[in-house]
């Protein structure tokens, strides 16, 4: 809603940028997937006062951008409109096209000026602010991993790494933190670097990942979960947009190849004191009850939360032992093995990685479990497990979801969650991800055919 501090940022902006021509106000659904409006600029101020409207089923759309009626929230209440209002300092540039164009992220209100109660990004805040009863704040970082694919599919009509721009050949064996794949794509990954920060992205270090085409972006940490989730979203755009640019599609889809590895969204978290010091660790480097209690409430609604860290039906088929993709709840010291993993480091750096949410999955919702299983360990005083040393996979057993309609059951069954999201979130979710489980099983796959067509 309007915010008089920031009452003189767009007309800030557009005397700053007199060449924009077109704004594209964006909101980020469900699915993460980013929605909206573009508008002339002089609907700007407008925007900032008095809100733009868009129908509240914007969080009601399945994958494929359906309204999912069984929500209520479609024809059965008018498609009604809700008011949008800007993120504060989302307003920049859009570098990459060829008019003048601007970009303004934007969060859902009712008339009354409350957030929407089922928007991904309330749902975070909402958690966010319960910190504050602790008298301690959240400090997090968003890695995500994507391939870069040929814009063509294989001659089996599935996709397939691209056609490297400096050697020719296509992409073919797994080199990770190579530096010389790197090199190939350096025009893309410098154009990607140098979009997010002319957006105020945090984005500093992009790696080669373990397949061929992938990569991983890493944000840099600060302590405000939904500015960095804002980032998450907004980076998912500029790499996608770039990609397109150059010749290349940019996928984040949790397993596009069945023998390679997926691609993941690891989030770092630490939480500071009110002096501003880690309350992970104590003087000595040792962690701190905070810290270990705030493994045990990640451990513990670790499997109630899955059907968030792997949203769809494709995000389950990422997991394997043989690509560090953990299926238990676990953690370890530097770790890779592990659910949880301290990375090792000083005092200050001490935090937790939580390695199973999926690229594919909302990083609003991902977060939101996150700071809620942080939050629960904290204030029941939740003790956890011993810390795994070496190979977790060899040393307890898968145990949780490896399927849609499972996580989805155990979500629904968490009255944790419930509380910490909101029932009516969780109910609407529910229904959402259930309605597209059913779409997607009533499809005949290729392999059903060859596999059944003429054998039974």
């Amino acid at each position: 809603m309007f915010d008089a501090t920031y009452a003189s940022e767009a007309p800030e902006f557009l005397k700053k940028h007199p060449e924009v021509t077109t704004i594209d106000l964006l909101i980020a659904d469900m699915n993460g997937v980013i929605r909206g409006k573009r508008v002339d600029p002089s609907v700007l101020k407008k925007a900032y006062e008095k809100g733009i409207c868009l129908p509240e089923s914007v969080f009601t759309l399945d994958i494929r951008g359906g309204t999912v009626e069984e929500t209520g929230i479609g024809l059965a209440t008018g498609d009604c409109d809700k008011y949008c209002y800007p993120i504060p300092e989302t307003l920049s540039i859009v570098p990459w096209q060829k008019r003048p164009t601007a970009q303004l992220l934007m969060t859902m209100h009712e008339a009354d000026l409350t957030p929407v109660s089922f928007n991904p990004r309330q749902v975070l805040n909402a958690i966010v602010e319960r910190f504050k009863e602790l008298r301690l704040k959240p400090v997090v970082a968003v890695e995500l991993e994507f391939y870069l694919l040929d814009k063509s599919f294989s001659s089996d009509n599935t996709p397939q790494p691209p056609v490297s721009p400096v050697s020719g050949k296509r992409e073919n064996n797994t080199q990770v933190y190579s530096i010389d794949n790197l090199d190939d794509y350096s025009d893309f990954l410098e154009e990607v670097i140098h979009s997010a920060q002319l957006q105020g992205i945090p984005a500093d270090t992009i790696s080669a990942e373990y397949a061929p085409g992938q990569f991983e972006v890493n944000l840099h940490h600060i302590d405000d979960p939904l500015a960095a989730c804002d980032h998450g979203i907004l980076l998912k755009r500029v790499i996608k947009s770039i990609a397109t640019k150059h010749g290349f599609e940019a996928t984040f889809m949790a397993k596009p190849y069945a023998d390679q590895a997926g691609n993941g969204m690891h989030i770092h978290i630490s939480v500071l004191d009110e002096q501003g010091k880690n309350a992970f660790a104590n003087q000595d480097g040792s962690y701190t009850s905070n810290m270990l209690r705030a493994v045990a409430g990640l451990l513990k609604l670790m499997p109630a939360s899955m059907a968030l860290f792997c949203p769809n039906v494709n995000s389950f088929r990422r997991f394997s032992p043989d690509f560090y993709t953990p299926n238990a709840p676990s953690w370890g010291k530097d770790n890779r093995t592990t659910a949880l993993r301290v990375p090792a480091g000083d005092r200050e750096a001490t935090r937790i990685e939580h390695r199973v949410s999926g690229a594919d999955a909302n990083p609003y919702l991902v977060m939101g479990a996150l700071l809620a299983g942080i939050h629960y360990g904290i204030t029941e005083q939740l003790e956890p497990p011993a810390v795994l040393k070496g190979n977790a996979y060899e040393q307890i057993e898968p145990c949780l979801a490896d399927n849609l309609r499972d996580a989805l059951r155990e979500l629904d069954e968490s009255k944790v969650m419930g509380e910490y999201l909101g029932q009516h979130f969780v109910d609407t979710y529910s229904i959402c991800k259930n309605h597209e489980l059913v779409e997607f099983e009533k499809s005949i796959s290729d392999l059903e055919y060859k596999w059944y067509l003429r054998t039974v």
